[in-house]
């Protein structure tokens, strides 16, 4: 277990800068000593736990600094686990900053990043994946990804890998009797028995592992690529899904000549929309650039849109593009629907999705949120209750204990012992405590919580 020294710590908990209130938080043994220093009003060394109270904060030459309601929480019902004291001061950096140096010069040492979270983890009140939801509650870009990450501080993940732990631990308990006691009459557990408990483990880590690529999208967004030949009207499609004008729009074909992105969420599902440049050969150095990111764009995309100009009808140009997009999962837009068209779903196969949609009045664009949220489906993704993984150092230690599990019905088929055999089991239990903290190092521990803010 990381070593805690016995130190106070104190931290603006807010942003800073103007606001409503700013929150200067203190844990540790001497918060609640340290707070009565800076405090005027009733001692807090008398407080029940758990309360609010009124008064003023003064400097170390009793000058009123703000009038401030201080809240005194003492262990173990923290969240650290030792006492805390937080104090709610007006917000703005100047008296912000002065209510800190008080506090400071009063006895307590300046938290660095991530160490209040980082506490908590150290006195049992959390694991390492729950710590690490935090900072992703915090970094949250979306609803799906703030509810994933609720769920994962509430413990989800964490218990799902405890139950994979205790029944590989279970397993490896009986192992080592036999190979302790050989000659006792004791239960038999046969080869057959610790292949099954291991594909069983490994089969339920492969989930998780699986899982990985739609945490990803649940995180960032689903990447998505507006792409098709010049002047078709992609750019128009990136501003009315963003709702603004993010792009430049012109007759002249080719305009856009590097890639636009920008982030949108239709129907609670958050997407990353990129407008590529036009894809068509061109001898312009420039745009020849521009295509080149396109198909980059293109290969890297969870989603496609396809957009075709419905009033021009299909060339090879738009073929194309079609065809570069097959194995892709992918919606056709034939815009500019307000205007006579020459093509229509029945130009496309039977499998692909087809709207028609006019990027300038904005027509279809509704049905085009329906079929993005049917084809992409994160709400149903988002109902795994936090056993989604969004964390890629969680991934790589699935794969771990995945791999190793995977070794062991391969060693017994070789005819390996029973003692040679555990040492993949219990690889794969010390993947899977990285997961939650139980057997990382400090190193990776002190890494992790340096990515958090300080005060949190």
């Amino acid at each position: 277990m990381i070593n805690l020294t016995d130190r106070t710590i104190a931290a603006i908990a807010t942003p800073q800068g103007t606001g409503g209130i700013s929150v200067i938080r203190i844990s540790g043994a001497d918060a609640v000593a340290i707070a009565d220093r800076v405090f005027s009003g009733k001692p807090l060394r008398d407080a029940v736990s758990h309360t609010i109270h009124y008064g003023f904060i003064k400097d170390s030459n009793g000058d009123t600094i703000d009038e401030v309601l201080v809240s005194v929480m003492l262990a173990p019902k923290t969240f650290t686990r030792e006492d805390t004291v937080e104090i709610s001061c007006h917000g703005g950096t100047v008296v912000t900053q002065n209510v800190l140096r008080a506090v400071i010069e009063a006895g307590a040492y300046m938290a660095e990043p991530g160490e209040f979270t980082k506490r908590a983890f150290c006195n049992g009140r959390i694991d390492l994946s729950q710590a690490e939801a935090v900072i992703d509650i915090i970094n949250a870009k979306n609803e799906l990804s703030q509810r994933n990450a609720i769920s994962q501080l509430g413990g989800t993940l964490s218990r799902e890998i405890k139950s994979v732990r205790d029944e590989l631990v279970h397993l490896c308990a009986k192992m080592q009797v036999l190979i302790d006691y050989p000659d006792e009459d004791l239960e038999d557990i046969t080869e057959d028995d610790i292949k099954n408990v291991c594909r069983e483990c490994a089969d339920r880590i492969e989930k998780l592992i699986v899982s990985s690529d739609n945490g990803r999208m649940v995180r960032d967004g689903i990447r998505t690529a507006i792409v098709g030949k010049p002047n078709v009207g992609k750019s128009s499609i990136l501003n009315c899904l963003a709702q603004e004008e993010r792009a430049i729009v012109t007759d002249i074909a080719g305009t856009t000549r590097d890639v636009i992105e920008e982030s949108v969420t239709i129907k609670g599902i958050p997407l990353v929309l990129s407008d590529t440049a036009g894809i068509r050969e061109t001898d312009d150095a420039v745009e020849k650039i521009g295509v080149e990111k396109s198909r980059q764009h293109l290969d890297s995309a969870d989603l496609v849109i396809v957009v075709i100009d419905g009033a021009r009808g299909i060339d090879d140009e738009d073929r194309e593009v079609i065809s570069a997009t097959t194995d892709k999962r992918r919606i056709i837009l034939l815009n500019k629907s307000d205007i006579d068209t020459k093509v229509g779903s029945s130009d496309f196969s039977d499998n692909d999705i087809v709207i028609e949609i006019s990027a300038k009045t904005g027509e279809g664009i509704d049905k085009l949120a329906n079929a993005i949220e049917e084809l992409c489906k994160l709400n149903d993704i988002a109902s795994e209750n936090g056993r989604i993984i969004t964390n890629m150092r969680h991934k790589t230690a699935l794969i771990g204990a995945r791999d190793a599990l995977v070794r062991v019905a391969d060693a017994l088929d070789m005819g390996m012992p029973s003692d040679i055999v555990s040492i993949d089991i219990a690889q794969a239990l010390d993947s899977l405590g990285e997961i939650t903290g139980e057997t990382v190092s400090e190193s990776i521990v002190d890494d992790i919580f340096h990515n958090f803010c300080v005060g949190k």
